[in-house]
C-alpha cells in the first residue's frame, strides 16, 4: 500500500517532497497552485471547482498541473490546509474555559465566512496538514487544565468544529439566497404574503403563527443566523460547564 500522496505534499517542507515532475525548470511552485486554486473556490464554489480553471489562472495547460499536484482531490486538500494556516491563531484570553471556547468557534466561524467553500469540502478522513495540526493542538490548548479526560477533550473540540461548521452553513446559504434572487427576505414575504395568508388561515396554526410573528418582526428576515449561532453557542457553553461541575 502506498503513502498518501495528499499526506506527502501538505508535509513536503519537511520531507523534501519534490515541487515538481523532473524535466525542465517549473514555471510556477506547488505555492502557487495551491494559491491560484483558492482564488478559483473563492470565486466559483467547489461545486464549479476544475483543475483547467487553476491552470488557465496560472497561464499553464491543463495536463501541467498535475505535475504538480496529483489531481483535484489533493489540491484541495492542500487548499484546506493552506486557509487554517492563513490567519494565526490568537492567544488563549485569560480566564474561564467558557471565553476560550467562544473565540475558538469565532474563529472558525469567521474562517468559513472567508472561504465559504470549506463549507463544501466533502472527506471522510481529515487531511492532517502542518496548519491543521496546528489548529488541533491550539484548540486543546484552549481547554486543557480544566478537568476533562483526553477522550472528552477530543469530543468537546469535535462537537464546538461541527457546530460552528452548521451554523456556518446556515449563515453562507442565507446570504447566498439573498444574492442570487437580488431580493431580501423582507422582500420576498412582501410579495408572498397575500398567497401564504389565503392557505394558512388565522388560528390555522396557532403557535406556528405566534413564534414566527414575533421571529419575523424581530429580525426582519426568516432568520438570523449570527444570532442562531450565538444562542447556540451559549446553550454549548451552558452544557460544558454543568459536565465540569459534575
Amino acid at each position: 500500500m502506498e503513502t498518501d500522496r495528499t499526506l506527502n505534499l501538505l508535509w513536503r517542507s519537511r520531507l523534501g517532497t519534490p515541487q515538481g515532475a523532473r524535466g525542465p525548470k517549473q514555471r510556477v511552485t506547488v505555492d502557487e497552485v495551491i494559491r491560484a486554486g483558492i482564488a478559483v473556490a473563492d470565486e466559483d464554489g467547489l461545486p464549479a471547482f476544475s483543475m483547467r480553471k487553476v491552470a488557465d489562472r496560472l497561464g499553464l495547460k491543463l495536463m501541467s498541473i498535475y505535475t504538480y499536484v496529483p489531481g483535484r482531490a489533493e489540491l484541495i486538500g492542500l487548499m484546506v490546509d493552506e486557509v487554517i494556516g492563513e490567519i494565526p491563531h490568537p492567544p488563549h484570553p485569560p480566564g474561564p474555559l467558557r471565553d476560550r471556547l467562544a473565540a475558538v468557534a469565532r474563529h472558525m466561524w469567521d474562517e468559513y465566512h472567508r472561504h465559504p467553500w470549506l463549507l463544501q469540502v466533502e472527506s471522510s478522513r481529515p487531511w492532517i496538514g502542518p496548519n491543521g495540526s496546528e489548529r488541533y493542538e491550539w484548540q486543546l490548548e484552549a481547554i486543557e487544565g480544566f478537568g476533562l479526560t483526553d477522550l472528552e477533550m477530543d469530543q468537546l473540540v469535535t462537537t464546538l468544529c461541527d457546530f460552528t461548521a452548521g451554523s456556518a452553513r446556515a449563515s453562507v446559504l442565507a446570504r447566498r439566497t439573498t444574492e442570487e434572487s437580488g431580493i431580501s427576505d423582507a422582500e420576498w414575504w412582501q410579495v408572498n404574503a397575500p398567497i401564504l395568508e389565503r392557505v394558512m388561515p388565522p388560528g390555522a396554526y396557532p403557535l406556528a403563527g405566534r413564534v414566527g410573528t414575533a421571529a419575523g418582526q424581530e429580525y426582519n428576515s426568516v432568520g438570523d443566523p449570527a444570532r442562531t449561532f450565538r444562542f447556540g453557542l451559549d446553550r454549548l457553553l451552558d452544557g460544558v460547564e454543568t459536565l465540569l461541575r459534575r
